[in-house]
């Protein structure tokens, strides 16, 4: 059964790969694959436009519910489905459009967003209010529903703050502050907070034993906690910050496999290599860490992946590992 169940997995992640990057058509990966970019009109000592531009996803349109929130297409049994962190971003996208154009269409959209987040925080089984993912997911042995994400608390966070700044209006910072409680709450006890035996502390993007350390959620949700800090001012949220930035810091050497970055630190035998997207996506986050820390660390690495990148050799490494490890595990 568990073998019929695993290669049912793989073909259909082939299946949705192949509909987005060979076909042409529009599945969740379209949405989450659009070009990694530095929003140059972020500033990192104030809350203001977000890190990312996300102009792509902001002006996503392949399904709308009737509110106009948008929904993924996960395909065959899965089907259409909210996505918190596909929200959090479409919702980040229309907020970095309303800042630099002032038209009321793209506040609107924003807004949209962050009523959904508002609306839809619910508590886990310890209590903690999470975004649920109501569709079960391919990582590692499968993520089952009803399951919730350490990037989608940071990133929902990052809304909601903003939409605060914005409007002033009550319901919005309780919401982010009870999306906070996740980010120092352990995930043994319903946060998606870990510690290495380092005494690192980890933001996981995904829950699962033992933890995994997804580069670019971990990076994401931390600036959910640097975001909560910018407008709270609050002390929590500045150690944390700092515990988090720290584990990144102290860790990057080891995504690195002298060719290219991984995806995560995950215990399995092969590890799990960034697809061409991901690394692109990590030299951005990485430029963007430089810019709120200004510490030259991110940007040596940001640089070193970059050259890793721009050799055809270390492509092919690259797609070749991800073809095996696609093999083994997905």
């Amino acid at each position: 059964m568990n073998q019929r169940f695993n290669l049912k997995r793989r073909v259909n992640y082939l299946k949705r790969v192949y509909q987005a990057y060979l076909a042409g058509g529009k599945s969740q990966l379209t949405f989450w694959h659009g070009k990694p970019e530095v929003n140059q009109a972020a500033v990192g000592d104030k809350l203001g436009q977000y890190y990312m531009p996300f102009t792509t996803k902001a002006k996503y349109e392949a399904h709308l519910d009737a509110q106009g929130v948008p929904l993924l297409d996960y395909h065959g049994v899965i089907g259409v489905q909210y996505n918190p962190i596909a929200i959090a971003q479409f919702g980040l996208g229309n907020f970095n459009l309303f800042q630099q154009t002032g038209e009321e269409g793209y506040r609107e959209k924003f807004l949209l967003a962050a009523d959904w987040l508002s609306e839809n925080l619910e508590e886990n089984d310890f209590g903690v209010p999470v975004w649920m993912h109501q569709f079960d997911f391919e990582y590692q042995e499968g993520l089952t529903a009803p399951w919730y994400s350490g990037l989608a608390q940071g990133q929902g966070i990052s809304v909601l703050v903003r939409a605060y700044q914005v409007t002033q209006e009550e319901e919005y910072l309780q919401a982010a502050e009870k999306a906070f409680v996740s980010l120092y709450t352990p995930t043994s006890e319903g946060g998606v907070i870990t510690y290495d035996e380092d005494g690192n502390l980890w933001i996981e993007e995904y829950l699962v034993s033992p933890p995994s350390h997804v580069l670019n959620g971990f990076i994401w949700a931390l600036w959910g906690v640097y975001d909560y800090f910018l407008l709270t001012g609050a002390e929590s949220a500045r150690a944390l910050y700092q515990k988090a930035l720290n584990t990144v810091k102290d860790n990057l050497h080891r995504y690195d496999i002298g060719y290219w970055s991984l995806y995560d630190l995950s215990s399995l035998r092969l590890k799990m290599i960034a697809s061409p997207f991901y690394h692109q996506l990590h030299i951005v986050q990485l430029r963007i860490l430089q810019r709120l820390t200004g510490d030259e660390i991110y940007r040596r690495f940001a640089d070193r992946w970059e050259r890793y990148q721009g050799k055809a050799l270390n492509r092919w490494r690259a797609f070749l590992y991800k073809l095996i490890f696609k093999v083994f595990y997905f």
